[in-house]
C-alpha cells in the first residue's frame, strides 16, 4: 500500500472485515465437519482477543500526546465507530435486549436516554472540550475554574463513576468466557481481563481507538447476523427492524392464552404495554439520568479529543450516531424474536427432555428451571431467563448453528472489552495526568508520566476484576448507576465551564460536591443501608436528585461570589468559535516564546 497508515484506512479495515468473514464461515464448515462446539468457543475468544492484543502491541508508543489522545489525528468516520464502540458497552450488546425481553415497552427508556445524550454531547460538550484542548476532563475543570480544588473533585466522580461502569463490563467479559472456555465465573472475570489490559496498557488512546474500530467491526456483525437470520425465517423477511412488528403481534397473541394469562398477570410482564414494570416517575428520570451522564463520561468526551480539528469532532458525534443507531434499532427486534422462539420452542417440552444450552447456560447462573405444576413439562412460570443471558443463549435458544453463538459471543466480548478499555485509560490517565503529573510532580519527565499511567492500569483493573467476581449487581444496573454519578458530579461544572462566563471556581466546586454527594448518599443508601426510595424513584436514577442540587448550587454560589477574570471569559468566548488554535496550544506557544 502506497502512503502511511492514515492514507490506507478503508483498505485496511476492508482487509480485516473481509478477513473475519472468511474465518467465521471458516468455522462454520468446521462445525459442519463434525469439529467439537468447545474448540470453536476457544477459536473465536482466542482469536478476537489475539487480534485485538497484535493491534495494542502494533499500537504501541512512548510519545505523550500519542498515548493520551492518539495524536490527535483520528479522522471523524473512524472516531465515529471507536465511540460507538467504545460507547456499546456489554451493557448495550448483553443487557439492552435483554431489558427489552424482561420489561417490554419500559425498557425504551434506555434506548431513549442513550441515544438522546449523544445529541447533548453534539451540541454542549463534543466541538468546544476539542477546541479547549486538554488531555482529560479533570484537565478541563483544572484550567477553567482555576486550580486543582475543581480537578481533584472532578477525579473523585471521574472515578467513582468509571469504576463501577468498568466494573460491568469486566462481569460482563467474566460471563461470556465462562460461557464459552468452561470456566468457573470467579477465573473467568481475570482471563477477561488479560484481554482488557493487552489492548491498552501498551499504546494507550493510540492503540485503543484501532482497537475499538477493529471491535465495533465484529460487535456490529455479530449483534445483527443472528436477528436477520431469525427475521427470514420467521417472517421471511430479512430485515429484523422493520418485521418485529409480527411477532410483537404474535407474542401479545400468546400472552393472552391460558399458559400465559395467569402469570403475566401477576408478574406483570406484559410486552407491549406500557409502565408494566417502571411508573412515569422512573421511567422519564431514568431518561433523563441517561441523557445527561451520557454527556458527562469521561471516556466518552475523551474520544472527541482525539480527532484533527473541532470540525472533526462536531462530524465524528454525527458518524458516532449512526454506528450507535444500527444496535439500537435492532435491540427491541432482538428482544422480540427471542421472546417469541422461548415461547415456540421451549415452553411445553418436558424439563428432563431440554436442550443442553439450559443446563449450560444453568452452570453460568443465568438460568433457573423449576417444576411449579408438579406435571415436569416447563412452563412459562417455570422458567427464569436472566437479563444478561438473553442476546448470548438466543442463537441456541432457536437452534441456530454453534457457530452463530461463538460469533454473538464474540461480539458481546468485543463490546465489554472496547468500553472497558476506554474506562480503564480514562482511570489511569486521571490518575497520572491529572494527580501524579499535575498536582505532585509537574516536572515528571515522559518515560516516568507513561509508567505511572501503565501501573496504575493494571492496579485499577485487577480491583474492578475483583468486584465483579463478586457479582454486586446485573450488568445494566450497575453502568445506570455510573450514569447518575457522572451526571451528578460532572455535567453541571461541564456545560456551565463553556456556556455560562459567570461561573465560577467556588460555584463550580460547591456544586459537584452537593450533587455527587446527594447522588451517591441515595444510591448506597436505598441499596445497602435499607433507606426508603425518595417519591419512589429507583436508585437507577439517583441523578433525578444530584443534577438538580447540582445546578441549584452552582449558580447560587457562583452569584454569591466574584466573578471569574476578564481573561477566563474571553477564554469562554473563544472556546465556543469552531477555528483558531487551541487554548492549551496557546498557552504552550506562549511559553515557548517567553523561553
Amino acid at each position: 500500500m502506497k502512503g502511511g497508515f492514515l492514507d490506507n484506512l478503508g483498505k485496511v479495515y476492508g482487509i480485516y472485515t473481509g478477513t473475519f468473514i472468511g474465518f467465521v464461515i471458516f468455522l462454520a464448515i468446521l462445525e459442519q465437519l463434525g469439529v467439537p462446539n468447545k474448540i470453536i468457543g476457544y477459536l473465536f475468544v482466542f482469536m478476537t482477543i489475539g487480534i485485538y492484543a497484535l493491534i495494542g502491541i502494533l499500537s504501541r508508543t512512548t510519545q505523550v500526546s500519542e498515548y493520551y489522545v492518539a495524536g490527535r489525528s483520528v479522522p471523524a468516520v473512524y472516531n465515529g465507530m471507536a465511540t460507538g464502540s467504545d460507547w456499546m458497552s456489554g451493557a448495550s450488546f448483553v443487557g439492552m435486549a435483554g431489558t427489552f425481553y424482561a420489561s417490554g415497552y419500559d425498557g425504551l427508556a434506555y434506548a431513549l436516554g442513550w441515544t438522546g445524550g449523544f445529541v447533548l454531547v453534539a451540541v454542549l460538550m463534543a466541538p468546544y472540550l476539542r477546541k479547549f484542548g486538554a488531555y482529560t476532563v479533570p484537565d478541563f475543570l483544572g484550567t477553567r475554574y482555576g486550580g486543582n480544588f475543581a480537578r481533584a473533585v472532578g477525579i473523585i466522580v471521574l472515578l467513582s463513576c468509571s469504576f463501577t461502569y468498568v466494573t460491568a463490563q469486566i462481569y460482563a467479559t467474566g460471563i461470556i468466557t465462562s460461557r464459552f472456555l468452561g470456566l468457573s465465573f470467579e477465573v473467568a472475570v481475570f482471563a477477561g481481563l488479560v484481554g482488557i489490559l493487552v489492548c491498552s496498557m501498551l499504546g494507550g488512546m493510540r492503540a485503543v481507538t484501532w482497537t475499538q474500530v477493529a471491535q465495533y467491526i465484529i460487535l456490529i456483525i455479530a449483534y445483527l447476523t443472528p436477528v436477520v437470520i431469525l427475521s427470514a425465517k420467521v417472517t421471511g423477511v430479512p430485515i429484523p427492524q422493520i418485521m418485529y412488528g409480527q411477532v410483537l403481534q404474535e407474542i401479545a397473541r400468546l400472552e393472552q392464552t391460558s399458559e400465559f394469562l395467569a402469570t403475566v398477570r401477576e408478574q406483570n410482564l406484559f410486552h407491549t404495554a406500557p409502565f408494566t414494570r417502571m411508573d412515569p416517575v422512573n421511567f422519564f428520570g431514568l431518561i433523563f439520568c441517561l441523557m445527561l451522564g451520557t454527556a458527562s463520561l469521561p471516556h466518552v468526551l475523551m474520544r472527541f479529543f482525539t480527532t484533527p480539528s473541532v470540525r472533526e469532532a462536531r462530524v465524528s458525534v454525527g458518524w458516532s450516531l449512526l454506528f450507535i443507531f444500527l444496535l439500537y434499532f435492532t435491540a427491541p427486534a432482538y428482544a422480540a424474536f427471542a421472546k417469541y422462539e422461548v415461547y415456540a420452542n421451549l415452553l411445553g417440552k418436558p424439563i428432563t427432555d431440554l436442550p443442553a444450552w439450559v443446563a449450560i447456560w444453568k452452570n453460568v447462573g443465568l438460568v433457573t428451571i423449576t417444576d411449579i405444576g408438579k406435571d415436569g413439562l416447563l412452563h412459562f412460570a417455570d422458567l427464569k431467563l436472566n437479563n444478561d443471558a438473553i442476546v448470548l443463549a438466543t442463537p441456541e435458544i432457536a437452534g441456530l448453528p454453534y457457530v452463530i453463538a461463538g460469533l454473538v459471543a464474540a461480539g458481546g466480548l468485543a463490546a465489554a472489552l472496547s468500553t472497558a478499555d476506554g474506562l480503564l485509560l480514562a482511570i489511569s490517565n486521571a490518575l497520572s495526568h491529572d494527580v501524579y503529573y499535575r498536582m505532585i510532580n509537574p516536572h515528571a519527565d515522559t518515560a516516568r508520566r507513561l509508567m505511572i499511567s501503565r501501573v496504575l492500569l493494571v492496579v485499577v483493573a485487577i480491583l474492578a476484576a475483583y468486584t465483579a467476581s463478586t457479582k454486586p449487581s446485573d450488568i445494566l444496573s450497575m453502568v445506570a448507576w455510573a450514569f447518575s454519578i457522572a451526571a451528578s458530579g460532572l455535567f453541571c461544572a461541564l456545560v456551565l465551564g463553556v456556556w455560562w462566563k459567570r461561573c465560577n471556581t467556588p460555584g463550580a466546586v460547591a456544586g459537584m460536591i452537593a450533587g455527587f454527594g446527594v447522588c451517591m448518599y441515595y444510591l448506597i443508601g436505598t441499596r445497602y443501608g435499607g433507606m426508603p426510595e425518595w417519591f419512589g424513584v429507583k436508585n437507577i436514577s439517583a441523578g433525578v436528585f444530584g443534577i438538580p442540587v447540582a445546578f441549584i448550587t452552582t449558580v447560587v454560589v457562583s452569584l454569591l461570589t466574584k466573578a471569574p477574570s476578564q481573561e477566563m471569559q474571553q477564554l469562554i468566548d473563544d472556546i465556543r468559535v469552531p477555528r483558531g488554535e487551541t487554548f492549551i496550544d496557546r498557552e504552550k506557544n506562549a511559553l515557548a516564546g517567553g523561553h
